[in-house]
């Protein structure tokens, strides 16, 4: 599997000679500290009074900042993303155009591509989100073994060792993560895939399929 597979590099990120296509989607996190070490900055908008900025961070100037928020660089932050009250953008954060950086939100060495939205409640850590990629409320990304060992990747077939004690999720591009869903270290994403709400997954789901937890119904009688 290559990053091609799950992404189209969006043109309004500067960084396409260093996250090359025909690179293992999970070599694409080990490169984000690599991409942003040659940034240059560019002025941004003006900060409220409750936004901290710490470090290099190059915020473009179409940024809609909160009344409050933390952003620890590295970071780059494209045109017209958004940042929400609370978030906290915690260094080596990439965000391309259009994107969500949602209410509550915990970003830290992660790559969002174009539209990519995380509106509410979630932690998005040594993880890639495809264009147009979407967290309900609540979803984590986990990024850390109970073990604490080496994460492995478990594609169709075989299981590859990413060779990283800390790796998140790969969303391809339009992939959708409903409320209250966990990912487990190591998981990928097909283009426009859905993990259901409230379902802990891990592993790797196809391109245009839906993981689903099937559950018997119980029914009670209402009492008068």
């Amino acid at each position: 599997m290559n990053a091609a597979d799950l992404f189209d590099f969006p043109s309004s990120l500067p960084f396409a000679g260093t996250f090359q296509p025909e690179l293992p989607p999970w070599e694409w996190v080990s490169l984000i500290d690599k991409a942003l070490a040659g940034m240059k900055p560019v002025p941004g908008p003006a900060l409220p009074p409750g936004v901290h900025v710490e470090g290099a961070v190059c915020l473009h100037p179409t940024v809609k900042l909160p009344p409050y928020c933390v952003i620890i660089g590295p970071a780059w932050i494209g045109p017209h993303c958004e940042i929400r009250p609370g978030a906290y953008i915690r260094g080596g954060v990439i965000a391309g155009e259009g994107c969500v950086l949602g209410h509550a939100c915990e970003f830290k060495h992660c790559l969002l591509l174009d539209g990519a939205q995380v509106p509410h409640l979630s932690y998005v850590g040594d993880s890639i989100l495809g264009n147009g990629a979407h967290l309900g409320a609540g979803v984590v990304l986990s990024n850390l073994r109970l073990d604490q060992g080496d994460v492995p990747v478990r594609l169709p077939g075989r299981s590859v060792s990413s060779g990283m004690r800390k790796l998140g999720a790969m969303l391809g591009d339009r992939a959708e993560v409903g409320c209250n869903a966990v990912l487990q270290p190591g998981t990928v994403l097909g283009r426009r895939s859905l993990v259901m709400p409230s379902m802990a997954f891990g592993g790797f789901l196809e391109a245009k399929k839906i993981a689903r937890v099937r559950q018997p119904v119980h029914t009670l009688p209402l009492r008068d």
